[in-house]
């Protein structure tokens, strides 16, 4: 893995003024995490600090970025001052790290968003970047294309569907477990049919993508989600669509699953690394 730009490092201008690199923790050290580290150090090295790492007490800190500090208790934000805060830990630390993160940080950008099947933690988490002047950050994640969606939900929606096709590996270890035999599948074969709600909570790994998709557009329970296993895919297919006064939209994504994690998607970590870009890029896009 390449190393990022150490804390105290610069780089500069044309003209020669110096430029500090943007200073980023990581909530969670693993695959995405890990990813996103290495893409970010490859295209941006001079240009990012990892600053932190927060891991739960006791947790090894294992191959961390260079010059990163640990912290184990949402308190200990303020110490590493980051300008951003991305949550790759799952749901239950965007309720753990979420106030601190938007206290301390000018964004904290939540990956696990079937966190916000929660109503009251999301008001929570809103009320707080509104008292602080930061920003609740909901990232693309594995569907890049969901920036169409929110600018359609300008106007009246009529309906947003999202079906999730993946292989019948990346199923392995959920409830579609007991609903079908995985191992023997010869076709697709959906197995889940319900609300963006229903999907996140009961597959958090796979399915927390749908909150991307709702809270773009027509909200939790009217956002309805399919999944498919299928045997014949080796990606990790997303297929939105939406209709409204806006007209139609229907998009696909096919993403190549990560190496290290099959339920995620490599489109992830991507979107978090557009994200981080974006705020240093001459031209935003």
């Amino acid at each position: 893995m390449s190393p990022l730009s150490p804390p105290g490092t610069h780089t500069a201008t044309p003209s020669g003024a110096p430029i500090a690199p943007l200073r980023v923790a990581l909530i969670g050290w693993g695959a995405i995490a890990r990813r996103f580290v290495e893409l970010l150090a490859e295209r941006n090295g001079q240009r990012v600090t990892i600053c932190a790492v927060c891991l739960p007490a006791g947790v090894p800190a294992e191959d961390i970025p260079h010059g990163a500090s640990v912290v184990t208790e949402p308190a200990g934000l303020a110490t590493a001052r980051p300008e951003i805060v991305i949550e790759m830990a799952g749901r239950g630390a965007v309720a753990q790290w979420g106030e601190a993160a938007l206290t301390h940080a000018r964004a904290f950008v939540a990956a696990s968003t079937s966190a916000f099947t929660d109503d009251a933690l999301l008001a929570r988490l809103v009320k707080t970047a509104e008292d602080q002047g930061s920003q609740l950050v909901i990232p693309p994640g594995a569907v890049g294309g969901i920036g169409a969606l929110v600018s359609a939900s300008a106007l009246a929606l009529d309906e947003v569907c999202h079906s999730i096709v993946k292989p019948p590996g990346a199923w392995r270890g959920t409830a579609a477990e007991t609903l079908v035999d995985l191992g023997a599948l010869t076709e697709a074969t959906a197995f889940f049919n319900g609300t963006a709600r229903e999907a996140a909570q009961q597959y958090p790994q796979n399915a927390n993508v749908t909150i991307i998709t709702a809270l773009a557009g027509v909200g939790l329970d009217q956002t309805r989600v399919m999944m498919v296993a299928d045997p014949a895919t080796t990606r990790n297919q997303h297929i939105i669509h939406a209709s409204g006064d806006f007209g139609v939209l229907d998009f696909t994504i096919q993403a190549r699953p990560l190496a290290s994690n099959p339920k995620s998607s490599e489109m992830t970590a991507l979107g978090l690394v557009r994200f981080v870009e974006n705020r240093f890029r001459p031209l935003v896009r």
